[in-house]
């Protein structure tokens, strides 16, 4: 069988019950069809880059799945029909994750503060490698 990745977007107005059943449906398709979800993991409600039919936030949910690819196409036909969900993704992978995914660890990551090599630069943004500014004063006179 092969190993998936399946991440869908919920609507941002459900609740965390509604969205929880969301999972489980798509967790008893894939079991009814001789699949086996590994993991669930609920990103929570997150932020989306641009509006997708009139919601500016979303669910996120990501499953592990290992299946034949027939029961992935049930999945996302299933998917496709549920209007609760506005956007979803299926992607193979070689390997799942045994751990918490990317999106789980990002409180594992350096504060913002730690910015690397924009750190020396002075209040002004002026580089070491440069010299001062020139303000209006210093710039030559206009042609009268």
């Amino acid at each position: 069988m092969a190993l998936y990745e399946h991440v869908f977007l919920a609507r941002q107005d459900l609740a965390q019950a509604q969205v929880d059943a969301l999972a489980e449906t798509a967790t008893k398709i894939v079991e009814e069809n001789n699949g086996k979800v590994t993991k669930v993991e609920t990103w929570g409600l997150r932020s989306l880059a641009y509006k997708i039919a009139k919601n500016r936030k979303a669910h996120y949910v990501m499953l592990n799945i290992d299946a034949p690819g027939d029961v992935v196409a049930e999945l996302e036909r299933q998917t496709q029909i549920n209007e609760d969900i506005i956007r979803y993704m299926t992607i193979k992978v070689d390997e799942l994750e045994t751990g918490p995914s990317v999106m789980m660890r990002k409180q594992d990551r350096p504060e913002r503060g730690d910015r690397g090599p924009r750190g020396d630069r002075g209040p002004r943004g002026d580089r070491e490698d440069r010299g001062p500014r020139r303000d209006r004063e210093d710039a030559a006179p206009a042609a009268e």
